[in-house]
Protein backbone atom coordinates (compact mmCIF):
# COMPACT_ATOMS: atom_id res chain seq x y z
CA UNK A 1 0.00 0.00 0.00
CA UNK A 2 1.45 3.25 -0.94
CA UNK A 3 2.06 5.69 1.67
CA UNK A 4 2.10 9.84 1.53
CA UNK A 5 5.06 11.45 2.26
CA UNK A 6 3.40 12.99 5.61
CA UNK A 7 2.87 9.14 6.83
CA UNK A 8 6.22 8.20 5.81
CA UNK A 9 8.19 10.89 7.74
CA UNK A 10 6.12 10.64 10.57
CA UNK A 11 8.54 9.39 13.69
CA UNK A 12 7.38 6.99 15.61
CA UNK A 13 9.16 5.91 19.09
CA UNK A 14 9.08 1.70 20.42
CA UNK A 15 10.89 1.31 23.44
CA UNK A 16 11.78 -2.20 24.65
CA UNK A 17 12.36 -3.44 28.03
CA UNK A 18 15.78 -5.14 28.02
CA UNK A 19 18.63 -5.91 29.75
CA UNK A 20 21.75 -2.97 28.97
CA UNK A 21 25.07 -4.21 29.09
CA UNK A 22 27.83 -1.95 30.24
CA UNK A 23 31.09 -1.77 30.57
CA UNK A 24 34.25 -0.01 31.19
CA UNK A 25 38.03 -0.03 30.47
CA UNK A 26 40.81 2.33 30.19
CA UNK A 27 43.08 4.22 32.88
CA UNK A 28 40.64 4.56 35.73
CA UNK A 29 38.15 3.16 33.95
CA UNK A 30 36.77 6.22 31.94
CA UNK A 31 36.00 4.14 28.79
CA UNK A 32 32.67 3.40 29.06
CA UNK A 33 29.83 1.66 27.11
CA UNK A 34 26.55 0.03 26.83
CA UNK A 35 25.04 -2.21 23.89
CA UNK A 36 21.93 -3.97 23.72
CA UNK A 37 19.78 -5.51 20.82
CA UNK A 38 16.47 -4.77 18.82
CA UNK A 39 15.57 -8.27 18.39
CA UNK A 40 13.54 -8.80 15.13
CA UNK A 41 11.01 -10.98 14.03
CA UNK A 42 9.88 -10.98 17.94
CA UNK A 43 6.30 -9.99 19.11
CA UNK A 44 6.31 -6.81 20.81
CA UNK A 45 4.35 -5.78 23.80
CA UNK A 46 0.67 -5.91 23.15
CA UNK A 47 -0.84 -2.21 22.64
CA UNK A 48 -4.68 -1.28 22.04
CA UNK A 49 -6.08 1.09 19.38
CA UNK A 50 -8.80 3.56 19.33
CA UNK A 51 -11.54 0.99 19.39
CA UNK A 52 -9.14 -1.48 22.20
CA UNK A 53 -8.13 -4.18 19.80
CA UNK A 54 -5.50 -5.44 20.41
CA UNK A 55 -2.34 -4.90 18.54
CA UNK A 56 1.28 -6.33 18.72
CA UNK A 57 3.99 -5.43 16.01
CA UNK A 58 7.15 -6.81 15.23
CA UNK A 59 10.63 -5.76 13.87
CA UNK A 60 11.80 -8.23 9.82
CA UNK A 61 15.14 -8.72 9.67
CA UNK A 62 16.44 -6.21 7.02
CA UNK A 63 14.13 -3.71 7.99
CA UNK A 64 16.60 -1.11 8.56
CA UNK A 65 19.35 -2.51 5.57
CA UNK A 66 18.94 -0.07 3.59
CA UNK A 67 18.37 2.91 6.03
CA UNK A 68 21.75 2.03 7.44
CA UNK A 69 23.54 2.08 4.13
CA UNK A 70 22.49 6.20 3.90
CA UNK A 71 21.44 7.42 6.98
CA UNK A 72 23.41 8.59 10.64
CA UNK A 73 22.10 7.25 13.40
CA UNK A 74 22.78 8.82 16.65
CA UNK A 75 22.54 8.15 20.17
CA UNK A 76 20.14 10.21 22.62
CA UNK A 77 19.94 10.27 26.38
CA UNK A 78 16.09 9.66 26.54
CA UNK A 79 14.78 11.27 23.51
CA UNK A 80 16.23 14.69 23.85
CA UNK A 81 18.03 15.98 21.07
CA UNK A 82 20.02 18.82 22.90
CA UNK A 83 21.43 15.46 25.04
CA UNK A 84 23.67 14.05 22.47
CA UNK A 85 25.50 10.54 23.80
CA UNK A 86 27.06 9.43 20.64
CA UNK A 87 27.07 9.35 16.64
CA UNK A 88 27.31 6.77 14.15
CA UNK A 89 28.96 9.24 11.84
CA UNK A 90 31.75 9.78 14.65
CA UNK A 91 31.92 5.85 15.45
CA UNK A 92 30.89 6.50 18.75
CA UNK A 93 27.84 4.75 18.31
CA UNK A 94 28.56 1.53 16.63
CA UNK A 95 25.75 -0.45 14.77
CA UNK A 96 25.84 -4.01 14.30
CA UNK A 97 22.97 -5.50 11.69
CA UNK A 98 22.67 -9.06 12.33
CA UNK A 99 20.22 -11.59 10.98
CA UNK A 100 18.00 -11.94 14.12
CA UNK A 101 18.70 -8.22 15.99
CA UNK A 102 20.57 -5.28 15.33
CA UNK A 103 22.68 -4.97 18.15
CA UNK A 104 24.41 -1.66 19.25
CA UNK A 105 27.48 -0.23 21.14
CA UNK A 106 27.52 3.08 22.27
CA UNK A 107 30.37 4.89 23.84
CA UNK A 108 28.80 7.39 27.06
CA UNK A 109 31.33 10.91 26.65
CA UNK A 110 32.51 12.49 30.11
CA UNK A 111 29.79 15.22 30.07
CA UNK A 112 27.05 15.90 32.39
CA UNK A 113 24.59 13.98 30.20
CA UNK A 114 27.05 11.51 29.64
CA UNK A 115 28.12 11.07 33.40
CA UNK A 116 24.22 11.32 34.19
CA UNK A 117 23.40 8.61 32.04
CA UNK A 118 26.02 6.12 33.40
CA UNK A 119 25.25 6.65 36.95
CA UNK A 120 21.64 5.92 36.28
CA UNK A 121 22.44 3.00 33.81
CA UNK A 122 25.01 1.45 36.36
CA UNK A 123 22.41 1.47 39.42
CA UNK A 124 19.73 0.23 37.05
CA UNK A 125 17.23 3.04 37.49
CA UNK A 126 17.73 3.04 33.41
CA UNK A 127 17.08 -0.33 32.53
CA UNK A 128 15.52 0.19 28.82
CA UNK A 129 16.29 0.92 25.55
CA UNK A 130 13.87 3.17 23.10
CA UNK A 131 14.36 3.83 19.07
CA UNK A 132 12.64 6.16 17.06
CA UNK A 133 12.12 5.59 13.33
CA UNK A 134 10.11 6.43 10.47
CA UNK A 135 8.02 3.99 8.89
CA UNK A 136 8.63 3.17 4.75
CA UNK A 137 6.48 -0.27 4.37
CA UNK A 138 4.36 -2.35 6.46
CA UNK A 139 1.82 -5.41 6.54
CA UNK A 140 -0.96 -6.33 8.72
CA UNK A 141 -2.51 -9.90 9.64
CA UNK A 142 -4.47 -10.89 11.92
CA UNK A 143 -4.56 -13.97 14.52
CA UNK A 144 -6.94 -15.44 16.99
CA UNK A 145 -5.37 -16.63 20.12
CA UNK A 146 -6.10 -17.46 23.70
CA UNK A 147 -7.30 -14.01 24.75
CA UNK A 148 -9.05 -12.94 21.30
CA UNK A 149 -8.15 -11.38 18.15
CA UNK A 150 -4.69 -9.75 17.68
CA UNK A 151 -3.81 -7.27 15.25
CA UNK A 152 -0.19 -7.89 14.01
CA UNK A 153 1.54 -5.11 12.34
CA UNK A 154 5.21 -6.10 10.82
CA UNK A 155 7.66 -3.58 10.00
CA UNK A 156 9.06 -4.19 6.71
CA UNK A 157 11.55 -1.00 6.11
CA UNK A 158 11.97 1.59 7.89
CA UNK A 159 14.57 4.52 8.41
CA UNK A 160 16.44 4.74 12.18
CA UNK A 161 17.37 7.80 13.71
CA UNK A 162 17.90 7.21 17.16
CA UNK A 163 18.81 4.68 19.89
CA UNK A 164 17.88 5.94 23.79
CA UNK A 165 18.52 4.61 27.03
CA UNK A 166 15.27 5.42 28.81
CA UNK A 167 14.09 5.00 32.11
CA UNK A 168 10.22 3.91 31.52
CA UNK A 169 10.69 1.33 28.79
CA UNK A 170 6.84 0.69 27.82
CA UNK A 171 5.20 0.85 24.46
CA UNK A 172 2.92 3.41 23.69
CA UNK A 173 -0.78 2.78 23.21
CA UNK A 174 -2.45 4.08 20.56
CA UNK A 175 0.35 5.32 18.34
CA UNK A 176 0.51 2.41 15.55
CA UNK A 177 -0.75 4.39 12.38
CA UNK A 178 -4.59 4.27 12.41
CA UNK A 179 -5.60 4.79 8.78
CA UNK A 180 -3.33 2.18 7.93
CA UNK A 181 -4.99 -0.57 10.77
CA UNK A 182 -8.21 0.75 9.02
CA UNK A 183 -7.40 0.06 6.08
CA UNK A 184 -6.66 -3.64 6.86
CA UNK A 185 -9.82 -3.72 8.96
CA UNK A 186 -12.05 -3.01 5.90
CA UNK A 187 -10.02 -5.49 3.44
CA UNK A 188 -10.99 -7.84 6.16
CA UNK A 189 -14.99 -6.97 6.33
CA UNK A 190 -14.99 -6.87 2.10
CA UNK A 191 -13.63 -10.25 2.50
CA UNK A 192 -15.61 -11.46 4.86
CA UNK A 193 -18.85 -9.98 3.04
CA UNK A 194 -17.17 -11.68 -0.08
CA UNK A 195 -17.26 -15.41 1.47
CA UNK A 196 -21.03 -14.48 2.80
CA UNK A 197 -21.89 -13.53 -0.56
CA UNK A 198 -20.89 -16.28 -1.92
CA UNK A 199 -22.42 -19.23 0.61
CA UNK A 200 -25.69 -17.05 -0.06
CA UNK A 201 -25.25 -17.17 -4.13
CA UNK A 202 -24.48 -20.96 -3.72
CA UNK A 203 -27.32 -21.92 -1.07
CA UNK A 204 -29.73 -20.07 -3.43
CA UNK A 205 -28.70 -22.30 -6.52
CA UNK A 206 -28.67 -25.21 -4.43
CA UNK A 207 -32.46 -24.47 -3.67
CA UNK A 208 -33.63 -23.48 -7.45
CA UNK A 209 -32.12 -27.09 -8.34
CA UNK A 210 -34.67 -28.84 -6.22
CA UNK A 211 -37.26 -26.86 -7.23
Amino acid sequence: MSKSREEKDKKEIRAIPIKLEIRSSGEDGKERTISGAIKYNTDSAEMRDYWGDKIVEQISDGAFTDSLKVRNVVGLWSHDTSKILGNTKSGTLRVYNESDELRFDLDIPATSDGNDAWTLIQRGDVDGLSFGMSNIKDKWSSENRADGKVYKRTILSADLFEISPVAFPAYPSNEVSARSLEDFKDSEKRAAQKVEDEIIKRKLELELELI
